[in-house]
């Protein structure tokens, strides 16, 4: 596994702290998702495998570190821990509940971005046959990502060319967020804002096939200056 094949999940209930961390991985060439508590967290492990976890201990709710004892149970995917607690023994805490790393707040970017690689650095690659089919609830339909398709029950819902090649972008980085300049790369589209322009009337016409209100959006988000997300169940 290279660094920028890896698919990072940002658990945080800071959603400033969390969206910049997003922001910023991305830009460093990572896939990010992001969850606003380890609920949400739950939702995203049960439809998508992810590369590493960074986990905030110190959220309302389940903390960080019980839902990495939970994980720790049936998953070995690598856990970072944040938390604004620097003292030793709460390091060791962390630790014995199974993290790989544990760093306290405030952090430098940086150093977080070369905690995240040296343990990504220490795991072996998965094989093919490991990867398992996947699944995102989207309120009454399903996409199964291995297939690329979306489904409403049992009846397959047909999509264009260009929808079923946006949903497979957005599936991948479920619950962040996409600029329209990377869906345009993305789509292997020339630059312009002729392009921009098109993609968002793609967009509109995929929510018409996802969402109860396509005008106002539940799964397929518009996020103000930072693009499109899908946000699944």
């Amino acid at each position: 596994m290279t660094d920028v094949d890896a698919h990072l999940l940002i658990v945080d209930d800071d959603e400033r702290i969390r969206l910049l961390l997003q922001k910023f991985l991305m830009r460093a060439g990572f896939l990010v998702s992001g969850a606003r508590d380890a609920a949400h967290a739950r939702r995203l492990l049960a439809g998508l495998e992810f590369d590493l976890i960074v986990l905030d201990v110190m959220m309302p709710g389940e903390t960080g570190i019980e839902l990495t004892r939970a994980l720790r149970e049936s998953s070995a995917v690598p856990v970072l821990l944040l938390t604004a607690k620097g003292e030793t023994e709460d390091r060791i805490v962390g630790l014995e509940a199974g993290a790989d790393d544990y760093l306290a707040k405030p952090f430098e970017p940086k150093e977080l971005l070369l905690r995240i690689n040296a343990i990504l650095r220490r795991m072996p690659e998965l094989a093919v046959e490991e990867i398992r089919p996947k699944v995102l609830g989207l309120g009454a339909y399903h996409y199964d990502i291995e297939r690329g398709e979306l489904w409403e029950g049992t009846a397959l819902v047909r999509l264009t060319a260009t929808e079923t090649q946006l949903m497979k972008i957005f599936a991948v980085a479920a619950g962040a967020p996409i600029s329209r300049v990377q869906l345009v790369e993305k789509l292997g589209r020339d630059h312009g804002q002729a392009q921009e322009r098109a993609i968002d009337v793609q967009i509109t016409r995929l929510r018409r096939k996802i969402e109860r209100d396509p005008k106002q959006p539940r799964y397929l988000q518009t996020v103000r200056g930072a693009g499109y997300m899908l946000a699944p169940d």
